[in-house]
């Protein structure tokens, strides 16, 4: 499988037999990193990647082979056992995943998920980016400075850009709104407050379950009750037809200006 290390049995090595392999390549301070430890946390939106990322103390005199991508580093973490498999961080794997994309709609969808689902926290993953190497950090500071305005997906991360575009007032992202009572409304993706303006970014993967279906029609209605103005927007449209979405924006906006603000209120205290 790797130079040393032989498979005692006939056929494919499983993915499993190729973590044990690289595991015994990279020595026993070897821990795994990058996609495969992510994926081994739980994360879901990870292109596929054929090497096991392991890293190892700077000292050791380990290289790269086959599926084995070996990565020495001063600043090497403790480790964390999953199902007996020595694992980065979170933190750390996820930023060692993306350091190596080029691309940064893999970026914003991974830090996202990380972020939207608890497992890291924003000002966590930017101390780990800062304290490692500087190599392939640009995409991933460029995505954590996104989620920290707000936009939590790479779709709200296009819809950010499509907004400050339009030349509207600032909105403010993924905050709660509440009627004249306290009662609450909803979280929209954007709010424009000056004129009690929401608008909701609807991707087809949450429409394809009914009950975001239902979540989604009782969504407008508390909306339509409030007397809230609502934009829902596609995410395709965010890079297929921005203008048309620009365009959309504006006009939603000079008619929620030109009817009276509804009493309805937005608590940033009150944030998910």
């Amino acid at each position: 499988m790797l130079p040393g290390i032989v498979l005692l049995s006939n056929g494919e090595p499983t993915r499993q037999q190729q973590v044990e392999a690289a595991l015994l390549h990279g020595g026993p301070d070897a821990i795994v990193t990058g996609t495969e430890a992510a994926l081994r946390y739980g994360l879901a939106n990870l292109p596929p990647d054929p090497l096991i990322h392991l890293l190892v103390p700077h000292g050791r005199q380990i290289r790269s082979a086959g599926f084995v991508r070996v990565e020495r580093t001063i600043h090497m973490p403790e480790s964390i056992r999953r199902n007996g498999v020595p694992l980065a961080p979170l933190d750390r794997a996820v930023l060692d995943a993306a350091r190596r994309w080029r691309k940064i709609d893999p970026v914003r969808a991974l830090l996202s998920e990380a972020v939207q689902r608890g497992r890291c926290r924003p000002q966590d993953l930017m101390v780990e980016l800062d304290s490692g190497s500087s190599r392939g950090s640009a995409l991933p500071r460029r995505v954590l400075g996104e989620i920290d305005s707000g936009a939590r997906s790479v779709a709200e991360a296009y819809g950010l850009r499509l907004w400050k575009a339009s030349g509207l007032p600032m909105a403010v992202w993924n905050l709660p709104v509440f009627d004249s009572s306290g009662q609450f409304i909803a979280v929209p993706d954007a709010w424009c407050d000056d004129v009690a303006l929401a608008w909701e970014i609807d991707s087809f993967e949450w429409h394809l379950s009914t009950k975001g279906y239902a979540r989604t029609v009782a969504r407008n209605t508390r909306y339509a009750g409030a007397g809230i103005v609502v934009v829902q927007t596609l995410p395709s449209r965010l890079r297929d037809d921005p203008q048309g979405v620009i365009a959309e924006l504006r006009a939603a906006y000079a008619a929620a200006k030109a009817r009276p603000r509804p009493a309805v209120t937005v608590h940033p205290s009150s944030a998910a």
